[in-house]
């Protein structure tokens, strides 16, 4: 197994409630996707991942390493693309690789920011300024620096949160084709790029791991709990108070509503049951406030 986490918890000091806790988790080749609202404290597992802070409790071990006994080899295992990072926009992609790979003693870097620059996607933009860039083309060159030294596993924490349409595509495509040779934990609260690109997924909520497992078992979650009905704006309150309200658009007839409830019985006359999504089914555990306990489903 790439990442062993065995109830891992993490109070901060002065704070009333852990950020995480008791947090357990394996994770293989591929890419899994860690989704949670803001605050379930994805940040805060991502960098005990990554060796940066320490946990209050708990066991993480990175390809066999224990993370609280060998840091500094841990590192040399990690790449980690977190939500905020500095670029130098005066230099080009390749002055700004060759920089940092400098600071970190990587040696023969030339044909190492050949590779990388090639598997994000960057060669031809090698020699502009970074300054230059889109969203999406600095992220590549974030995650090209991540991969400089070879990492057998990616951390990628909100990768995707201001990048246009496009751009989150290409850069999905891409943690995709990393994932074919290392372990990537990718996350974020966009549940589409999740769908999109993981084969695997956990929730944390509130600190706590509500599901770990399969696409379609975390859909499995929400069958038979996910309504269709349409009914007059101004009943929308009232459906509200009822069930979960899972989304709304126009109908056909003027004033009315077409909305998506979620309720384990149907909430309202005419609710009528429908296939679920993973939308759904995370915004049903969402529902729950954290009380599901945590799946294992395959």
């Amino acid at each position: 197994m790439s990442i062993i986490v065995e109830r891992l918890t993490k109070k901060y000091r002065g704070a009333a409630t852990a950020a995480l806790s008791e947090v357990s988790l394996v994770c293989e080749r591929g890419v899994l996707g860690l989704l949670g609202p803001n605050g379930a404290g994805k940040t805060t597992f991502m960098r005990i991942l990554a060796a940066l802070i320490a946990p209050t409790a708990g066991m993480v071990m990175v390809e066999g390493v224990r993370v609280d006994q060998m840091p500094h080899q841990v590192h040399s295992l990690i790449g980690y693309l977190p939500q905020e990072y500095t670029l130098y926009p005066q230099l080009t992609a390749w002055e700004f690789l060759d920089y940092m790979g400098a600071l970190s003693g990587l040696r023969q870097r030339r044909r190492r920011i050949e590779l990388v620059l090639e598997q994000v996607g960057l060669s031809a933009a090698a020699r502009r300024r970074l300054g230059t860039f889109s969203g999406g083309m600095k992220q590549r060159v974030a995650i090209a620096q991540a991969l400089l030294h070879e990492p057998t596993v990616l951390l990628v924490d909100e990768p995707t949160a201001s990048l246009d349409p496009a751009e989150r595509v290409r850069f999905r495509n891409l943690l995709v084709e990393l994932g074919r040779e290392k372990t990537v934990l990718l996350s974020t609260h966009i549940v589409e790029d999740v769908a999109a690109a993981c084969s695997a997924i956990a929730v944390l909520l509130h600190g706590r791991m509500v599901f770990h497992g399969s696409v379609p078992a975390l859909i499995a979650l929400a069958q038979g709990k996910v309504w269709e009905v349409s009914l007059p704006a101004a009943a929308l309150e009232e459906a509200r108070a009822r069930a979960y309200l899972a989304a709304s658009r126009a109908d056909t007839q003027p004033g009315w509503l077409r909305v998506r409830l979620l309720a384990a019985a149907p909430p309202i006359a005419g609710a009528e049951p429908v296939a679920p999504t993973i939308e759904d089914a995370y915004l049903w555990l969402i529902a729950q406030d954290s009380l599901l306990p945590t799946s294992t489903a395959s």
